[in-house]
């Protein structure tokens, strides 16, 4: 069994961390916050439920990264949280920062992990990432394709009655409201959704999953947290199980779609080394617009991090 370190205990490392520990797949789970004691609160509390619940999952709260040695997987949560009226992007200064430290600080005692990035801007989080890391592609990735897929899900799901198992979906673009929901590719129970349900209501939910982070934060006055665990949860699952199965991830392209040298959400084959492969759909002449434009809007931001010069 293997190790895995969530860095940052607030609300979305916590539930990866105790969504993780109910999967009974772990070794161990270490949850390492610049606050220790909050840290060691939130994995001494989930380590309480483990008789409960029924799993075995050792977990450490810490703010010492000599804890993290030997981590097979790292899930990246730090970072301030986005509030009302501000966007993904006003992150990036703050955020690349301490997304660059966490790296750097993880990879003196871990050698050659996999990192999941969740942290916002997510796409040039995951950029910033594997700029500082130097590791290979497909050891550096974000989770952000899993999260708009499944509130998509849930709002077809809600709109046609269904359950969200039966509906399968695919979303590329980058993670915010330039996001890519593909409606051709969208299924219930093998069933073309478009045969489902009528193009305005389809439109509506499209542009809902779209601004879907930011319906919550204006609820709650912070980001969204349940969702975004389990979906980074899965990812470590299919990994750690060597599934081999195919999630929309945040990966650097390499000419696909015409797009290269910059992160992007596709679907990716996941599997024990990681990306195993992207997976590049046909895409028709407007999905392709739609793709592009939400690749321009990732590049400006990247080149907000590249003039910070922190690489």
């Amino acid at each position: 069994m293997s190790k895995v370190t969530v860095v940052g205990a607030g609300n979305v490392g916590a539930t990866v961390a105790n969504v993780l520990a109910h999967k009974d797949i772990l070794r161990e789970i270490v949850l390492l916050d610049i606050k220790g004691d909050f840290a060691k609160g939130k994995a001494l509390d989930t380590w309480q439920q483990a008789s409960v619940d029924y799993y075995s999952t050792r977990l450490t709260g810490t703010d010492d990264y000599k804890d993290t040695a030997n981590s097979d997987i790292v899930v990246i949560t730090a970072g301030i949280p986005r509030k009302p009226g501000m966007s993904r992007d006003d992150l990036i200064s703050t955020n690349a920062k301490i997304v660059s430290s966490v790296v750097s600080s993880i990879l003196e005692h871990s050698a050659d992990p996999i990192f999941i990035i969740i942290s916002n801007p997510l796409d040039v989080m995951t950029y910033a990432a594997h700029t500082v890391s130097g590791l290979p592609t497909n050891k550096v990735f974000g989770m952000a394709g899993i999260l708009d897929t499944a509130r998509y899900r849930a709002f077809l799901a809600t709109a046609l009655s269904v359950s969200p198992k039966d509906i399968q979906a695919v979303l590329m673009g980058g993670h915010g409201d330039t996001m890519v929901p593909l409606p051709r590719y969208t299924t219930v129970a093998g069933i073309p959704v478009t045969e489902l349900i009528e193009k305005s209501k389809l439109n509506a939910i499209v542009a809902r999953t779209k601004s879907g982070g930011g319906e919550l934060v204006k609820l709650m006055g912070t980001s969204a947290w349940y969702a975004p665990g389990a979906a980074a949860a899965q990812m470590v699952e299919a990994i750690i199980k060597d599934e081999n199965r195919i999630f929309p991830c945040c990966a650097r392209l390499s000419g696909q779609h015409g797009l290269k040298n910059l992160f992007l959400g596709v679907p990716v084959k996941l599997g024990k080394d990681g990306i195993r492969e992207i997976i590049e759909l046909k895409l028709n002449k407007s999905e392709t617009k739609l793709l592009h434009k939400s690749a321009d809007h990732v590049k400006a931001v990247m080149k907000v991090f590249d003039k910070m010069k922190m690489s």
